[in-house]
């Protein structure tokens, strides 16, 4: 009962809250103060232009915005939480772990990679007043095939793994092989998928453009980093509770 699929979407759940509420802290913390500094430069260049700068920010305001977006954070979390759960269900017995904490930080890291870093590499998150809204949908569509295509490498590599195993190949070649493979396909993904359709205006400056990526990229591995450790604490504590032992993760 306490191993039942129920309580696997449940600690799912708690785990992508908690995620989603230190994504969103650092959100906040980090990346926002990158997003109102190409803000200031997009007003800038709206006056210099002889336009109106935001002319909705009364109706809603800088702060409404990020409370929305803090918010959003979570319940996004939320929602990838029970995903992981359904996920980890289905997959747990192929992952090659002897825990279950373990099992599940080697997802984290396999939905980290797919879903954020890959099509990070490829796509870079831009701040406001980069990117043009008539390539809104081309560029949505171009992401989504990078996190399939991250997908399809994970698949991939697991049968790899496998045949190398059945083969009765040595575990440190098996990694050091299936490394290789993960990082060959992925270098053919970001050389073959087309680049980023926009240009970045040349008033954006470049240490400006790198930093927020990578501040949106550290949100992303906080998200799935607390997200992986949660959970595994949370199914630890879970099967501790079935078999009647002390918690791995726990235990001294």
């Amino acid at each position: 009962m306490e191993n039942s699929f129920g309580r696997i979407l449940r600690d799912g759940v708690l785990a992508g809250l908690v995620a989603g509420a230190a994504a969103a802290l650092v959100a906040l913390l980090v990346v926002e103060p990158r997003i109102r500094a190409a803000l200031r430069i997009e007003e800038a260049r709206a006056h210099d232009g002889g336009g109106h700068a935001h002319s909705h920010e009364e109706m809603f305001g800088r702060v409404t915005q990020v409370i929305g977006g803090m918010v959003a954070a979570v319940v996004v979390a939320v929602a990838l939480g029970a995903l992981f759960a359904v996920v980890f269900a289905r997959l747990r017995h192929l992952l090659p772990a002897r825990t279950e904490f373990g099992r599940t930080m080697q997802l984290a890291v396999v939905g980290f990679f797919a879903w954020s870093l890959l099509p990070a590499l490829k796509y870079p998150a831009n701040p406001p007043g980069v990117g043009g809204t008539d390539t809104v949908t081309y560029r949505t569509v171009t992401y989504f095939s990078v996190i399939l295509a991250g997908i399809v490498i994970v698949a991939l590599a697991y049968l790899l793994r496998g045949y190398c195993l059945r083969r009765g190949w040595s575990s440190p070649v098996t990694v050091a092989v299936t490394a290789l493979f993960v990082t060959l396909l992925s270098v053919l993904v970001l050389w073959a998928w087309p680049d980023n359709p926009d240009p970045v205006p040349g008033d954006v400056p470049a240490g400006l453009l790198w930093r927020f990526r990578l501040s949106s990229l550290a949100e992303l591995a906080t998200l799935w980093g607390v997200l992986g450790l949660g959970f595994g604490l949370l199914s630890e504590r879970r099967v501790a509770a079935t078999n009647g032992t002390r918690p791995v993760a726990a235990a001294s």
